[in-house]
């Protein structure tokens, strides 16, 4: 699933080519994806003009001041800007056209979303019980500190838990408790304060290594130019069971997390 770097990544690629940009026609191919495309949506954006491009969490918000297309890529999706009329590939379900562009979302699974808000966005249902950004000034070790106290789920899976951090899926949270040198399975109650202050960077800085890198193109991730991203070459840990730590030449070892598999060093994490 794309994550809050590849997310992040595709805001940056749309915004300097559709800013202030006007859509001239919708098409819908496929209207059902995890949450249907309102069939109002084409009465509703074209002839609007796009005054920005914003991310919250892991979704796309697409500001036309009275109204907010809310975009979501699910689990293997991607936003591409492409030359209006370009020969569709499967699984091209939608078309929002700005002229001779069009920005062409492509979701094999279809787990993705394009809905229509009312501002103000963030009091969506989807929205409204969103945790902290995680490369916010709001994402502190003290704060995390107090967030994880009286909770008896593994840090990893409470790193996961958008109520409180989002936009840090599996990928990344493996990659950053192995930067904290934090075993995975520790219950988040029993992070010190200490481990606190090691976690908070190693989760920013590992999604800004990512962000760098273009992101992670696992599956079918790619830019909004059809770019793939290579922070998959700079791993850790992910993906990499069996194989030699990159830290301490131990060997990389896997688990099962809330149906998910984590990936740590048992040498390095303690």
């Amino acid at each position: 699933m794309p994550e809050l770097p590849e997310v992040e990544i595709t805001r940056r690629g749309l915004l300097p080519d559709l800013a202030g940009k006007r859509v001239s026609a919708l098409v819908v191919r496929q209207a059902r994806l995890r949450y249907p495309v309102p069939p109002d949506l084409a009465q509703r954006m074209v002839g609007r003009v796009l005054a920005g491009v914003e991310r919250r969490a892991k979704y796309l918000l697409f500001d036309f001041v009275d109204g907010v297309l809310l975009a979501h890529l699910g689990m293997s999706g991607s936003l591409r800007l492409v030359p209006t009329g370009a020969p569709l590939d499967k699984h091209d379900h939608v078309d929002i056209v700005f002229g001779s562009r069009a920005l062409r979302l492509h979701d094999p699974r279809r787990f993705g979303a394009l809905l229509w808000l009312t501002p103000p966005a963030q009091h969506h249902p989807l929205l409204a019980h969103l945790g902290v950004e995680p490369l916010s000034e709001a994402f502190t070790p003290q704060w995390l500190h107090r967030a994880t106290r009286g909770r008896s789920a593994a840090i990893k899976q409470v790193l996961m838990d958008s109520r409180v951090v989002v936009g840090v899926g599996n990928i990344y949270a493996s990659e950053s408790l192995f930067r904290a040198g934090i075993d995975p399975r520790t219950p988040a109650r029993r992070l010190s304060a200490a481990r606190c202050a090691r976690l908070v960077p190693a989760v920013k800085q590992t999604l800004e290594a990512a962000l760098a890198a273009g992101g992670s193109s696992l599956r079918d991730f790619v830019h909004s130019d059809g770019s793939p991203g290579y922070f998959q070459q700079q791993y850790y840990v992910y993906d990499r069971d069996g194989q030699p730590c990159r830290k301490c030449a131990g060997t990389v070892r896997s688990l099962r997390q809330g149906n998910r598999s984590t990936f740590y060093c048992p040498r390095c994490q303690r």
